[in-house]
């Protein structure tokens, strides 16, 4: 069998060696190459060489990569196509396959590299690092041409075997140089006896390496001194804690802290959170309750439970004796008012009396017992009804104008002369005027003053009225404050401030300032705020009280008023037809009109206003007693005090009535008149022709009986002129002092002669009398008053063909 091999074997290697005759060219055996494979005769791939002039198997290939790469351990692929003659596509194809079918290759940017060549470079590595001591991993990739991450993975699993050393932070370490630096970082953190961040040990331990390597020295990443610090930590040849990784506290100090924080704590039953902070401990809290678990965080502090004891007995006392107590007095200097608080708060007997309502806490600090508090409140509710809050001490128009009342007497009986007319003139009245007029007198024309003499019965009470504003100014001030005030706090309880508040509790406590505690910061402003509501509460029950008990009288208040009312602004409109036949006489009709406005205006607005204001304080339930307010006469400041204390639209209108009072004609007067009275909600009658009959007819009656009774010459003559306007021209004039020269002089025409001429000599004789009553002195002579009495007494023997003149006249008439 061995013979015949051998046999065939020479045959074929002679057929080999045999030269053919025939030769193919190049493109035929491709042709026939391809026609084979389209046979499928040639069932496998053929890979082209870069020259196109052979064919290679892929098994070949990768045969060929195999070989290279045993021979030199890495290669890359684009030298793989070069010494293979293949395209690099198909050379990056198969070199892919051999790596994943042989765990000791890896292909790694574009080059294969297998384990062998790996066990020679660290073999290499280690000789370097005998040398060296240390190397840095970024040298040994840049000598590589490799990244520092792969010569990394590489040469950890080699550390120990091949690699003789430790890979730290970057750099590879010799046994012995760790050794050394393991050493360095022992001996630092054993001296160390105070809290402190590694980090700055670290870079010290660096400047002493290299201060020993000198210029050949490494620098040692700070994470190698960490692991080895770390190391020794865990294996105990080192004591203490490390916290966040840097901050390092050794233990010697650990048992320094808790012996000063326990001897702290044992004498003095707490411990405050900036003392810990100081002793170096980051998180007192937590210490202190792991240390102590019975005591007591506070919000600066942390406390024994004995703190409780003894303040809970301090709070009782001041509890049972219906009394206050501030607990920081009790309490260490060291503690706030909230840490205050949350021991109040643990007290049982606090808590006891919070149940019960026997004591509140105030201000964080302070606890007052209910006892104590209720006794401030009713003292202070007590004072409210007598001392300053504004709106709530009673008080009505007749108490804020009783010194204008009093002060204003001469000027009440001075008008009568003015007002004879609608209320009869009176002998008093006569005489008080007549004492008036004494005084400076021009004294070189009689004629003058004889023109002048009845306008002195109306100019004396105005000047007494300029004199008499003076002393009332306080009061309409007073009036106008007060009212101000009430308005103001219409619509709100303000007036209870809490300034007013703690201004009571410091005059009825004055231990408060005795103890230095008068700052509201400290503890009355608190006690204010809480007694406030409660007052506010009470004032508004007793004005509901008074608002109940108020609707009548202002039901009854507005009734009177409305009667009041129709009865003068009828008047008012039955006078003010009699200045018609004045129109034509401009001075006479200005006149006319200042005295109406003067003398049934002013009552009409007077009594308006004082029953509005009333009815207002009535209405905000301020207690009020009602009086007689007709009595009152008020000035132009206390009528413009009271218009202004008035609700704001009510307000608005009544003070255009009081300012149009002070005008010339009395049109605006009543059309200012019936806004606010529309506004008020009151209506005022318009006088037609039948009212106008009536009250007419009731004037003249009245008229005629005062005429019949009067006894005094002087006041004659304006009942008189009065009447014969009645009866001549079915007019009600109210004419003044000055106007009654034009009042005479109209009824020229009116009257026979004889009639007109009694009438003139009456009134000559009037004014002539008047004139000399003025011009006497306090010291009278004889002949004055001798021809004064001559001339009373032609005047009384008028007296009768005067009061026949008129009264012959209305019985005629009637």
């Amino acid at each position: 069998m061995d013979e015949e091999l051998l046999e065939l074997q020479r045959q074929f290697e002679f057929a080999q060696q045999a030269k053919s005759t025939v030769r193919l060219s190049e493109r035929n055996v491709v042709e026939l190459v391809q026609k084979l494979h389209q046979l499928q005769i040639i069932d496998f791939d053929l890979l082209h060489t870069i020259t196109g002039k052979e064919y290679i198997t892929p098994e070949q290939l990768r045969n060929e990569i195999v070989a290279e790469i045993n021979r030199l351990g890495r290669i890359s692929l684009i030298d793989l196509a070069d010494s293979t003659g293949v395209d690099l596509y198909h050379v990056e194809k198969q070199a892919q396959y051999v790596v994943s079918h042989d765990s000791s290759l890896m292909l790694i940017n574009g080059e294969i590299i297998s384990n062998t060549y790996w066990d020679t470079a660290a073999e290499e590595i280690n000789e370097r690092l005998q040398e060296c001591s240390q190397i840095a991993i970024a040298e040994i990739a840049g000598q590589l041409q490799v990244g520092s991450e792969l010569v990394v993975s590489i040469l950890e699993p080699r550390l120990g075997t091949l690699v003789k050393g430790r890979l730290e932070g970057g750099q590879l370490y010799t046994p012995a140089y760790v050794a050394r630096v393991n050493a360095m970082v022992r001996g630092a953190a054993r001296g160390i006896f105070v809290p402190m961040n590694t980090s700055a040990l670290w870079n010290t331990l660096q400047s002493l390496l290299q201060e020993m390597d000198g210029a050949i020295g490494v620098a040692v990443d700070a994470s190698f001194f960490q692991s080895l610090f770390n190391g020794l930590v865990k294996e105990g040849e080192i004591l203490g804690s490390l916290r966040a990784g840097v901050h390092w506290t050794p233990s010697v100090f650990a048992m320094a802290q808790k012996d000063c924080v326990d001897s702290f704590f044992s004498q003095n039953s707490f411990i405050t959170y900036d003392a810990m902070q100081k002793l170096g401990i980051p998180q007192p809290s937590q210490f202190l309750q792991s240390r102590y678990p019975d005591g007591i965080s506070l919000d600066t502090a942390y406390a024994h439970p004995s703190m409780i004891e003894m303040l809970d007995a301090a709070v009782e006392d001041a509890i049972e004796r219906n009394s206050w107590i501030d607990s920081l007095s009790v309490l260490p200097a060291s503690l706030g008012s909230q840490d205050a608080f949350k021991i109040l708060s643990l007290c049982p007997s606090v808590q006891a009396a919070q149940k019960s309502n026997r004591a509140l806490i105030l201000g964080d600090s302070y606890i007052f017992s209910n006892g104590f508090v209720k006794d401030l409140f009713d003292r202070i509710e007590k004072e409210m009804e007598t001392l300053s809050v504004p709106g709530l001490a009673g008080a009505g128009p007749v108490d804020e104008f009783r010194v204008a009342k009093d002060a204003k007497v001469g000027y009440d009986s001075s008008e009568v002369n003015e007002t004879s007319s609608d209320a009869g003139i009176s002998k008093q009245a006569s005489e008080k005027g007549s004492k008036k007029k004494k005084g400076k007198s021009s004294g070189n024309s009689k004629m003058a003053q004889a023109e002048t003499g009845v306008d002195n019965q109306e100019s004396a009470p105005s000047k007494s009225k300029k004199g008499q504003k003076k002393g009332k100014v306080s009061s309409g001030s007073q009036a106008a404050d007060s009212n101000s005030g009430s308005r103001k706090n219409e619509d709100s309880l303000g007036a209870i401030s809490e300034e007013w508040v703690i201004q009571k509790i410091t005059s009825l406590n004055p231990d408060f300032e005795e103890q230095g505690l008068d700052d509201p910061e400290m503890i009355l402003l608190p006690l204010a705020r809480h007694l406030r509501p409660l007052l506010v509460n009470s004032l508004k029950e007793r004005r509901k009280a008074a608002f109940t008990e108020n609707a009548q009288k202002m039901k009854k208040l507005l009734d009177n008023l409305q009667k009041k009312l129709d009865e003068s602004f009828l008047n008012m409109q039955l006078y003010e037809k009699a200045l018609d036949l004045f129109e034509d006489d401009q001075t006479t009709s200005v006149l006319l009109h200042k005295h109406l406005l003067r003398t049934t205006g002013t009552s009409m607005i007077d009594t308006l206003l004082l029953n509005l204001d009333m009815h207002n304080k009535l209405k905000n339930g301020v207690p009020v007693d009602p009086q007689n307010l007709e009595s009152i006469s008020l000035s132009a400041g206390d009528r413009s005090a009271l218009a202004k204390s008035l609700p704001r639209v009510l307000s608005a209108k009544a003070i255009a009535t009081v300012e149009a009072l002070e005008g010339k004609r009395v049109e605006s007067f009543m059309s200012a008149l019936r806004e606010v009275a529309e506004e008020s909600g009151l209506t005022l009658k318009k006088l037609d022709k039948k009212l106008e009959r009536t009250l007419l007819h009731s004037y003249r009656k009245d008229l005629t009986s005062q005429v019949s009774a009067e006894m005094d010459p002087v006041s004659l003559l304006p009942q008189v002129i009065s009447l014969l306007y009645v009866q001549v021209h079915g007019k009600a004039l109210q004419a003044p002092g000055r106007a009654i020269s034009a009042a005479v002089a109209r009824l020229k025409d009116k009257l026979d002669d004889s009639a007109f001429k009694t009438l003139v000599e009456y009134q000559s004789g009037t004014v002539s009398l008047l004139a000399l009553m003025s011009a006497a002195t306090g010291n009278e002579e004889d002949c004055s008053s001798d021809r004064i009495l001559t001339k009373r007494e032609l005047l009384e023997e008028l007296m009768p063909a005067l009061k026949g003149l008129v009264l012959s006249t209305s019985q005629s008439q009637t």
